[in-house]
Formats: C-alpha cells, sequence, structure tokens
C-alpha cells in the first residue's frame, strides 16, 4: 500500500518553495474582499455609504502597506524583483504568439503588469473618494481642503470612470487565472492561498524563497499598524470621523 500523500504521488519531480510570504497573501485576500465591499455599499448607497468610507479606508491602508511591503517584504513580493523588465516583457508576449508556455515564478510579466494597473486605479480611487463630494449622502473628509471643481471633478471620476475601471480591472484578473488555470493547469490560486508554488527540482534550486518567519510577520505587522495611524491621521486633518 502506497502511503505516499497524493501531492507526491501526482508530481515527485516537483518540489514547493514559498513564493508568497503570509503578509502578502493577507494583504491580497483582504484586499479583495474591500474592493468587492467598495463596489457592493457604492451601488447601495445611502446609509451604506458610511460603510463605503470605512472599507476605503481600509483600502487606503492596504495600500501604504502594499508600498512600504514592496521595499522590505519578502523576496518576490519586492518590487524590484515584481516590476518586469523590457526585455521580460517581450519575451512574454513572444511565448504568448510562439511558445513555448514557460512557468513564471510568482507573476509573470503581463500579470504583473495588470497588479500595478489594479493598484493604480485603487490609488485613483482613493484619492478621488477623499476629496468627493456628491452634495447628496457623501462628501470626503478632505473634499472641504479642495474647491468646488475640483470636489466635482473627482466625484465624477470616482463614481463614473475610476468604478468601471476597477470592475473591468478585477473581472480581467479573474479570467486570467480561470485562463491560466484551465490552459496550462497553473494553481495561481492554491499558490496566493498556501504560499508556495510547485516547480522542477531544477527551477526550485535557481529560485530564491521569500522569508516568512515569525519575524517577517511581526515587523509587517508593524508596518501595517503605522500605515494605519497615517490613514487616521489624514482622515482628521481632513475633518472626517
Amino acid at each position: 500500500m502506497n502511503s505516499a500523500p497524493p501531492s507526491a504521488r501526482e508530481a515527485p519531480h516537483t518540489q514547493p518553495v514559498r513564493v508568497w510570504d503570509l503578509p502578502t497573501r493577507l494583504f491580497h485576500w483582504l484586499l479583495l474582499g474591500l474592493v468587492v465591499a467598495l463596489i457592493i455599499t457604492g451601488q447601495l448607497g445611502g446609509g451604506w455609504m458610511e460603510w463605503h468610507a470605512r472599507c476605503g479606508y481600509g483600502v487606503f491602508t492596504l495600500l501604504l502597506f502594499r508600498l512600504v511591503w514592496g521595499v522590505v517584504g519578502g523576496h518576490h513580493s519586492r518590487f524590484v524583483h515584481f516590476l518586469p523588465s523590457a526585455a521580460r516583457l517581450r519575451a512574454a508576449l513572444s511565448q504568448v504568439w510562439r511558445g513555448p508556455h514557460v512557468t513564471a515564478v510568482g507573476h509573470n510579466p503581463m500579470g504583473a503588469l495588470s497588479v500595478l494597473a489594479l493598484l493604480l486605479v485603487l490609488g485613483l480611487q482613493v484619492a478621488s473618494g477623499l476629496v468627493s463630494d456628491d452634495e447628496i449622502a457623501f462628501s470626503g473628509p478632505l473634499s472641504a481642503r479642495v474647491s468646488t471643481d475640483w470636489a466635482s471633478l473627482a466625484t465624477w471620476y470616482h463614481k463614473v470612470v475610476g468604478k468601471r475601471l476597477l470592475i473591468a480591472l478585477v473581472v480581467l484578473h479573474v479570467l486570467a487565472i480561470v485562463y491560466h488555470r484551465f490552459r496550462f493547469g497553473e494553481r495561481l490560486v492554491t499558490a496566493m492561498v498556501k504560499g508556495d508554488q510547485s516547480m522542477s527540482r531544477e527551477q526550485a534550486v535557481q529560485t530564491p524563497s521569500s522569508r516568512d518567519g515569525l519575524r517577517e510577520r511581526v515587523h509587517a505587522l508593524a508596518w501595517l499598524l503605522v500605515c494605519a495611524g497615517v490613514v487616521r491621521a489624514v482622515v482628521q486633518w481632513g475633518g472626517g470621523t
């Protein structure tokens, strides 16, 4: 009787490598939950706008944290290893048209660009939300510190342009995950849940593992609290609650 675990029997020539550290994984899933909550509460309006604002402050905190963690976080979460070079991007585009497909460690170059686009659009949504004022149910905590014209422009962008861009990017992100799952058999969601990515032994030897111990996690928590403090200070400076 074979007592080896299923994963070992199915892939005897692969081994897991820690790619996504726990702070990065929690950031990813918390951000997803908050974005969904933002979309729902924004659509409901009315009394839900108070929760919409709270979710926005949560996204603001997470975005600040991601900027910091992109410098001091795990190897594959750092922007210096995350941002694709022009050469890597050309090679990735060439593989799309000519093949063969090569499984990337972490995000492939196009995936990295899509993530950066999502973070940028979220940043613009946060910024426009802070200064928006629909003159009905919601005014951002910094709306009184900008002119009426700027507040109106921010409100229009936030409710019309930014919301649609955000939804489109989220849908594109999900479709890309589904495509890679069924086209190439890559379990991107599993990697973002467990943190490990299965790869050949040869590739594993050449791939640095992200540090993900107690020290790194406490470090991340400390930075998250600092970022939350910054967001709270910004909101209070604007006169929000």
